[in-house]
């Protein structure tokens, strides 16, 4: 009787397992065409979406995941292919801002403080990916982040009806126990769109946001390259 009871949980066990992973390679290849690696084949858009991420762990050392976020984001408006960056982060405490950090350290960069936009309420990815379209009205742009991060918030982009690309940047080597963590999020993002049918926990605009923001007439762009298409 233990034995049976043991090889049906084993089963089960297995059987979700390999729902998982199936999910997760789904997911994978359903996002691919989107994809962008190198810089020089990123088409064009007006907006480019950076997810945030902190910028530290806890021990002082920069995360790597969010020096190269910043440094793709560099990338892409200074060679032209984005005109606006809109930074979408988690600012639940007083004491951690994510994207009042990635601001900071664009404009000591060089971006124009003018070419910025912030979302103080980018609490998961689907929230950066649905209010970019709900809230700063833009259904056509580019998601800034890792590979892995990609094809989640493309994912959700596609199912939610939503024209985005993603600029892939680099990883960290050392990345197993978030590749790990990606599964979880990965089966979570599949809940929250066919199960729960989730929505953004904050559908308002942010106090100061410019409507016009993203709209700026053709030609008016200050840095290099923003005729590029």
């Amino acid at each position: 009787m233990l034995k049976r009871v043991f090889y049906s949980l084993l089963v089960l066990v297995g059987l979700l397992l390999l729902t998982v992973l199936g999910l997760d390679r789904w997911m994978s290849w359903k996002t691919a065409p989107y994809i962008y690696d190198e810089l020089q084949d990123l088409p064009y858009r007006q907006v480019g979406v950076v997810l945030g991420t902190a910028k530290y762990y806890r021990k002082g050392v920069i995360n790597q995941y969010y020096r190269y976020r910043i440094q793709g984001a560099l990338n892409a408006y200074n060679s032209g292919k984005v005109n606006y960056l809109l930074l979408s982060g988690d600012n639940a405490l007083q004491s951690y801002n994510e994207p009042m950090t990635m601001r900071k350290d664009l404009i000591a960069a060089g971006v124009d403080p003018a070419d910025i936009v912030l979302d103080y309420a980018g609490f998961r990815t689907l929230d950066s990916i649905v209010r970019t379209r709900k809230v700063f009205d833009t259904n056509d742009f580019i998601i800034i982040t890792q590979r892995f991060h990609c094809e989640r918030a493309l994912f959700i982009a596609l199912h939610m009806g939503i024209q985005a690309q993603c600029y892939a940047v680099p990883s960290p080597k050392n990345m197993l126990t978030v590749r790990l963590r990606e599964f979880g999020a990965r089966f979570s993002a599949l809940a929250d769109l066919y199960i729960f049918k989730r929505e953004p926990r904050i559908s308002s605009r942010a106090p100061g946001y410019r409507r016009t923001a993203f709209f700026r007439p053709a030609g008016t762009y200050s840095h290099a390259a923003s005729g590029a298409k």
